[in-house]
């Protein structure tokens, strides 16, 4: 939004641009001025960036983001305080590991300024379109830029610059509103320490031995059984051949009696 500029003449002529003072300072003592300010609803706007401490270097921080970028914080002041469980550290207190938590709090105020001036006194001298002198009421005379397509309302009615006459009394106020925003940042840094490491198991009193290993079992009577059955045909053959030799002889003896 642009400022607005506007000029209001009170009295005999009533105008809405008497813009710019350029003649002598002890005039200037003429002019009123009044500043107000006017407050909008504030608006926030809450950041939080997360990481893990991986160095400190003096007063510098490397700390890895939750994204898995690595960002380097310099020139840290020794002023600065780190909540971490319950305790305050400073930069040379953070530990590899340690996991810190960064809040950033934006807060955005419109404000609308607005400057008044009034200034009262006589018209000595118009040039129109181009500017006004007017006689103010310590005696001196101060010069005033018209702008363009200016209008003025003389005793109700509207007439530009070469309606003015000398000698007419006036009052000038002259209105500026300037809207601005005025942002302002909190910041909080809080961690936590990086999680204990897990112990290894340790033995309590003396080592358990380790039992033997099984010796090999003696050869089952299942094995032995099965080599036997098997030469048992060889055992049979072998008597039967003793039985045809002894038929044999036998009968060999009972011829040689005949």
């Amino acid at each position: 939004m642009k400022p607005d500029n506007r000029w209001m003449i009170n009295g005999h002529v009533i105008a809405a641009g008497l813009l710019c003072i350029v003649l002598t300072v002890s005039a200037g003592a003429q002019v009123q001025t009044k500043t107000t300010t006017k407050t909008g609803q504030s608006s926030e706007v809450v950041r939080v960036d997360r990481g893990e401490v991986i160095t400190v270097e003096g007063n510098d921080l490397i700390v890895k983001m939750e994204d898995g970028s690595i960002r380097h914080f310099e020139n840290i002041p020794e002023s600065t305080r780190i909540a971490v469980d319950g305790k305050e550290l400073g930069i040379h207190d953070l530990k590899p590991g340690m996991l810190l938590q960064r809040t950033m709090t934006t807060t955005t105020t419109p404000k609308l300024v607005t400057t008044v001036q009034t200034v009262k006194g006589k018209v000595w001298y118009v040039n129109p379109p181009l500017s006004v002198i007017l006689t103010l009421e310590d005696g001196t005379n101060q010069s005033f830029k018209i702008p363009k397509d200016q209008k003025f309302n003389v005793d109700g009615q509207m007439v530009d610059a070469f309606g003015l006459k000398k000698g007419m009394l006036v009052s000038a106020t002259k209105i500026v509103e300037v809207p601005l925003s005025v942002t302002t940042q909190q910041k909080s840094v809080t961690g936590t320490m990086p999680p204990p490491d897990v112990p290894l198991l340790v033995a309590e009193g003396e080592p358990t031995p380790v039992p033997p290993e099984p010796t090999q079992a003696p050869p089952s009577t299942e094995k032995t059984g099965t080599t036997l059955g098997s030469s048992l045909p060889f055992i049979g053959l072998g008597l039967v051949l003793l039985l045809v030799v002894w038929f044999a002889a036998k009968r060999i003896r009972g011829k040689s009696r005949t």
